[in-house]
């Protein structure tokens, strides 16, 4: 099977995003060639990646790194930058399927998260979490009631009168607005990362695809790894080099989209935007007055034009801001990240001694290190946060791997198509 890693373009350069303009970049690490060992073989250089291999060797391991393109060039460069609390399913609806203490202890891992993340990134506060009707704002205010007598959370709920006048649309009916959840320059945020892993020791091969892994032994065209233990960290772009991976994670397309600096930026208070649809519409305004926008999802491995990425992105943000209809876009990316069945993160032990985690399905800015940070864990003796991460429902997708992907897409093409009749 070909690999989402070469359906699209910019093979081994970082893509022209807008966070790519201002960071500092790192020389090219050179490719892996002849045979090696090490304590800790990570496959990808994206968060989770380097949060394994950055937490490996601060607990004294020997660790290489291996990524097929550049450091942070997939999914954890080019995402929406939100950092969101908690996980795709409520704690409330967590607490049901899995009991009140296994729920307490997912929310804590998900609040730790955060706070690695706060620790390395530049993030700004605040995310409203936007709805489109009176059904959806009354869902969200018992949420929200619920949380904050059994969780003691401070997040507010807004009606739609009141979000119109801090984010200048009037297309919701209300949302929550959570200052403890934040947005950041994702790619700046991962490649803080790689200079910390080379600041622990961390040895990183660019340039190094991997095409196999065969239990601990890790193959790429001029080179193998053998490690005591394996991360496989590509999530969408590599689930099919392990099995069990591959058929729980499907890869996904989603695209972004950056205005020009506006001449009256809309937002009041330049908060971060996530609303509740299926296939979810996020924003935010940047410190000169531009909108990064993203929404619109495809399934297939190619990225449409540029032509028509800013089309799929200018219909949703039209929606939003209309008097924004015709604004001019001076970025337009795409980049593939992967769901899961259940919208969960997957993270197994795939066999003895080889980790595997992705699939996060939206939450992967905070949630992939600390995934990277569990595996590690693990492999060091101490499985008790591991396997509650791990413990979360991840089933095969519907139709097993080679039908699973097909029947996947078809539920979510229902679901951008039910996301119609929300406005």
């Amino acid at each position: 099977m070909t690999p989402w890693l070469h359906a699209n373009g910019d093979r081994g350069v970082w893509p022209a995003t807008w966070y790519a303009e201002g960071v500092q970049f790192p020389e090219p690490f050179p490719p892996l060639e002849g045979r090696v060992k090490a304590d800790l073989c990570v496959v990808g250089a994206g968060i989770t990646g380097l949060s394994a291999a950055l937490h490996g060797a601060k607990a004294g391991m020997s660790v290489i790194l291996l990524e097929a393109q550049r450091v942070g060039w997939g999914a954890s460069g080019r995402n929406g930058g939100q950092v969101g609390s908690g996980f795709n399913w409520s704690q409330r609806k967590l607490a049901a399927k899995l009991g009140a203490q296994k729920a307490r202890k997912l929310w804590n891992l998900a609040e730790e998260a955060k706070a690695m993340t706060r620790q390395v990134a530049a993030v700004r506060p605040g995310v409203f979490y936007t709805v489109y009707n009176k059904r959806q704002l009354q869902d969200i205010q018992a949420e929200n009631d619920w949380m904050m007598s059994h969780y003691g959370t401070d997040a507010r709920v807004l009606d739609g009168l009141e979000v119109a006048d801090r984010i200048g649309s009037p297309a919701y009916a209300g949302g929550v607005l959570d200052m403890s959840s934040g947005v950041c320059n994702p790619l700046a945020y991962t490649l803080a990362l790689v200079r910390a892993c080379v600041a622990a020791g961390v040895t990183i091969h660019e340039g190094s695809e991997v095409h196999r892994i065969d239990n601990k032994h890790v193959y790429t065209a001029k080179g193998a790894v053998t490690g005591r233990f394996v991360c496989h960290a590509t999530n969408g772009y590599g689930a099919h080099l392990i099995g069990k991976s591959a058929a729980r994670i499907l890869p996904i397309n989603n695209y972004i989209a950056v205005t020009e600096p506006l001449d009256v930026p809309p937002m009041r208070e330049r908060m971060a935007v996530a609303d509740s649809r299926f296939v979810v519409n996020y924003f935010w305004q940047t410190d000169d007055g531009r909108l990064v926008y993203g929404g619109g999802e495809s399934y297939g491995r190619k990225f449409p034009s540029r032509d028509r990425i800013e089309a799929k992105v200018r219909g949703n943000l039209s929606r939003v801001y209309r008097d924004l209809s015709d604004v001019r876009f001076t970025h337009a990316w795409g980049g593939t990240l992967a769901v899961t069945a259940t919208r969960l993160p997957y993270l197994a032990e795939v066999a003895p001694g080889v980790y595997s985690a992705g699939g996060y399905s939206g939450h992967g800015l905070a949630l992939s290190s600390m995934s990277g940070k569990l595996c590690v864990e693990a492999m060091q003796g101490d499985r008790s946060r591991f396997d509650l991460m791990a413990s979360l429902p991840v089933p095969a997708l519907p139709g097993g791997r080679m039908l699973g992907g097909w029947m996947a897409q078809a539920g979510m093409l229902w679901g951008s198509t039910r996301d119609r009749f929300l406005g």
